[in-house]
């Protein structure tokens, strides 16, 4: 029975799709888990272009509007483990798209890994409470400044109201300057813990430019090993680094086999 789990933010420009395409690759190539990321942002679609997916037949929109079952929709990445459900680019595939049967559709994922990751739409707009009605659980996704966690606490709320179990909060593109929120003044006005910090880190930009996640592009970045950190954490597993010597006997085990 898969996990599923929201992420979610109040407003756009947070990191929200790096950090699902970059969990959904910890989770699958360093913890061994099946993992399916899902872009549920359906009027704005990011996911497939984060990972260099540019068509796609079939896509959650023709899931959406009757046209499709979700599992023709299942593409796989180049990740062991990892499968993409993307939503359309093309702005024609709007047309009779309807959210509301997101849940639905989403639950019929739940034979089919053991993680599903849901990009939501950011804000509180029908796209964002679809997801946010379709997990079970949520983790929010802001940044150490005032705008974007007073709109985590009115997620929060709604999260409440549905009965979805809130995670914590993942604080992304930290700097520590002294005109950022710290970690006890974001828990304090969201009444949420901090479950992850992840630096501001040129890794995931350069990322961002190749198309693939900065867990593959530079595994030891300190973005990197803030998402391989939290992905643990997600499973109740703690993050131990590949090193040199893990590598070798990794290498040295295969060969015996």
């Amino acid at each position: 029975m898969a996990r599923i789990i929201g992420i979610l933010s109040g407003k756009g420009g947070v990191g929200k799709t790096t950090t699902v395409a970059n969990l959904g690759t910890a989770l699958a190539s360093h913890y061994k888990k099946s993992v399916i990321i899902v872009d549920c942002n359906i009027t704005t679609s990011h996911l497939s272009l984060y990972l260099g997916m540019y068509y796609s037949p079939v896509t959650l929109n023709q899931v959406l509007t009757g046209k499709a079952k979700i599992k023709d929709a299942i593409y796989d990445y180049h990740v062991p483990g990892l499968k993409v459900i993307p939503a359309s680019l093309s702005l024609k595939d709007l047309k009779g798209v309807d959210v509301s049967k997101l849940s639905s559709v989403i639950k019929k994922l739940t034979d089919e890994a053991d993680i599903v990751l849901l990009d939501a739409a950011p804000g509180m707009g029908r796209e964002a409470m679809s997801t946010m009605r379709a997990s079970d659980e949520v983790l929010f996704v802001s940044t150490p400044f005032v705008p974007s966690t007073m709109d985590i606490i009115k997620c929060h709320q709604v999260a409440l109201e549905f009965g979805t179990k809130p995670l914590g909060i993942m604080l992304n593109m930290v700097g520590k300057e002294r005109y950022e929120l710290s970690t006890d003044e974001v828990k304090q006005l969201a009444e949420l813990d901090v479950i992850s910090i992840v630096p501001m880190d040129k890794n995931v930009l350069r990322s961002l430019a190749l198309k693939t996640p900065v867990v593959t592009y530079n595994p030891s970045s300190p973005a990197s090993r803030a998402f391989f950190e939290l992905a643990g954490k997600l499973i109740g597993e703690k993050y131990i680094p590949e090193t040199f010597l893990t590598r070798i006997a990794k290498m040295f085990r295969f060969g015996r086999k």
